[in-house]
């Protein structure tokens, strides 16, 4: 935009600045590929601010996002990496600087893909598929091990070799898939549900060797993935060496580092076998000898105590004390019988002594009236009055003279 300016007719540094801005917001969004030079997350903050930068220009711009923007490669990304965002410019007319405002970011190459396995991880994580809880345990002695592998590879004649090496009696039912392009994952998701549905299959190994990362990628496969953890027989993932880890690994009931490794977790080995057989025979031997020789000891002990013997000696002390404690009652008893009598013949004699029929004994009478009334006074008879006398032998009447 053309904009008359002369020496005498100066434009202003704000007025610029606006031409600026406003040719610069009706550019629209636009992809930009760069390098980050530097990457700055606060915590906390919910905008990230990045500096991309063209290495062979050596020119630099500012980057902005939201958080949920960059969260989406977060754990793919870091300062080095080269990615590719969708932005719009932006001028800040204040202080006159330009920066892009991103609303998606992807990583170039490998990057991008490792972010779409990354977020891939993230949502069967939160799914639940990851969760150590529903891993299912091995059988101890599997009858027949599935097998799934590529043809005539060496992930197969690993498994087979050192599986019957350990315990030829094992049996295989081996489904031969391909292993890496396009048709992998399908291919081996179908031979998994073929063993999960077969009645003598007791634990399925799925095995490759190594392999570069895009090599591996079948076994990343949502699909797989789902039909792994939706199987009612244990899976084994032997993908690879020790370094590769596809998403497999994580879904699958065991990890094995090697495919040699997994014919060693799922078959055991049958010398070792006799001879833990053969330690826990002895042990059980030593400790049952031990067992009896302890409780025989013990008996001696308890058959060689005064009690058991001479048992009667226990016996015959008793006696000796209840013959003393009943002698001993007896002379206690016969004490209080006497002591009794005595009491009771003073209490007879007392009792005796202060009867009424006593005194009558002793020449006395007792005059009652035709009422009962004993008489204590003269004043109380009338003369001519009949009255009872009673004496020590009976009783009479008599008449009151005057």
């Amino acid at each position: 935009m053309a904009h008359t300016s002369s020496p005498e007719a100066p434009i202003a540094v704000g007025k610029v600045s606006a031409l600026i801005g406003g040719w610069i917001d009706r550019l629209g969004e636009v992809w930009v590929e760069g390098q980050i030079a530097q990457l700055n997350r606060r915590p906390g903050a919910g905008m990230v601010f990045l500096t991309l930068r063209d290495p062979e220009r050596d020119v630099s711009l500012t980057v902005t996002c939201f958080r949920s923007v960059f969260d989406q490669v977060a754990d793919a990304v870091q300062e080095g990496s080269r990615i590719i965002v969708h932005a719009k410019p932006e001028w800040y007319t204040a202080r006159g600087t330009l920066s892009l405002r991103a609303s998606e970011i992807r990583l170039v190459g490998l990057g991008e893909l490792l972010a779409r396995l990354e977020q891939l991880k993230r949502r069967l994580q939160a799914e639940g598929l990851f969760d150590p809880a529903r891993r299912k345990p091995l059988p101890f002695l599997p009858h027949c091990v599935g097998l799934v592998t590529g043809r005539g590879s060496a992930a197969e004649r690993d498994v087979l070799e050192v599986a019957r090496r350990r315990w030829p009696a094992v049996r295989f039912e081996v489904r031969n898939v391909l292993v890496q392009g396009p048709s992998a994952a399908a291919q081996v998701s179908a031979a998994v549900r073929e063993l999960d549905g077969h009645p003598e299959v007791d634990v399925i190994v799925v095995a490759r060797g190594g392999g570069s990362v895009e090599d591996l990628l079948p076994f990343s496969d949502e699909d797989l993935l789902r039909t792994v953890a939706a199987a009612r027989t244990p899976v084994v993932s032997a993908i690879g060496h020790e370094p590769d880890q596809p998403l497999l690994d994580h879904v699958a009931d065991l990890r094995a580092s090697t495919p040699t490794d997994a014919a060693k977790r799922v078959v055991p080995d049958v010398g070792e076998e006799l001879a833990k057989v053969h330690q826990l025979r002895d042990r059980a031997r030593r400790h049952i000898v031990h067992r009896v020789e302890r409780e025989l000891a013990g008996l001696a002990g308890v058959r060689s105590r005064p009690v058991l013997a001479a048992p009667r000696q226990a016996i015959d002390a008793r006696a000796e004390e209840v013959t003393a404690l009943l002698e001993r009652s007896r002379r206690v008893l016969g004490h209080r019988l006497d002591h009794a009598q005595t009491d009771l013949g003073h209490a007879l004699a007392r009792v005796v002594s202060l009867s009424p029929l006593a005194t009558l004994q002793r020449g006395y009478a007792v005059l009652q009236k035709a009422d009962g009334h004993v008489v204590t006074d003269p004043a109380q008879v009338a003369a001519g009055e009949e009255l009872h006398a009673r004496v020590a032998e009976g009783g009479f009447s008599v008449t009151a003279k005057p």
